[in-house]
């Protein structure tokens, strides 16, 4: 394999982080000298978790990588990327439903910066069926989210549907 070359930032809601995600991560961190998982401050979702919990709890699960880091962001992702001198952005894609609507946020970040490069990556397919909408009505119903999430998360999960 290559060895790891630039900065790459993974943007995304992240409510909760899950399984699926952390893959995308592991994969992207093996690809990139360092990954910023950028947590999105997007008025358009209502998240469960406040940026600051969801920012704590993706830094929690991946403490034991060096080259991760997390941060916030608000605007536009491709000005961001610029801010921090990533090259590359990426998406994970878990299936062709995805595929549309990422393929039309490249083609936008692309032009609007043109040396940012979107890197798309799939999962583990065990992780196709994956998104964290599905993982907060499990655990809004009780149901037991062990294995679509890391155990901290899970723990704060089920905090938070409980209070």
């Amino acid at each position: 394999m290559k060895p790891p070359t630039g900065i790459a930032l993974y943007p995304g809601t992240f409510d909760p982080v899950t399984n699926g995600h952390l893959d995308v991560i592991a994969r992207a961190r093996e690809i990139f000298n360092k990954v910023i998982v950028t947590v999105a401050l997007n008025s358009d979702k209502n998240p469960m978790f406040t940026v600051q919990e969801r920012v704590a709890m993706i830094r929690a699960v991946t403490k034991k990588y060096r080259n991760v880091t997390v941060e916030t962001f608000d605007g536009l992702i491709v000005d961001f990327a610029a801010k921090k001198k990533a090259g590359a952005i990426v998406r994970g894609l878990r299936a062709v439903s995805d595929f549309e609507y990422e393929l039309q946020m490249a083609l936008m970040n692309r032009k609007l910066n043109g040396s940012v490069t979107t890197v798309f990556l799939m999962p583990h397919e065990k992780y196709t069926y994956l998104n964290s909408s599905i993982v907060r009505e499990i655990a809004r119903h009780g149901g037991d989210i062990s294995g679509f999430v890391p155990p901290a998360v899970a723990q704060m999960l089920r905090g938070k549907v409980n209070s």
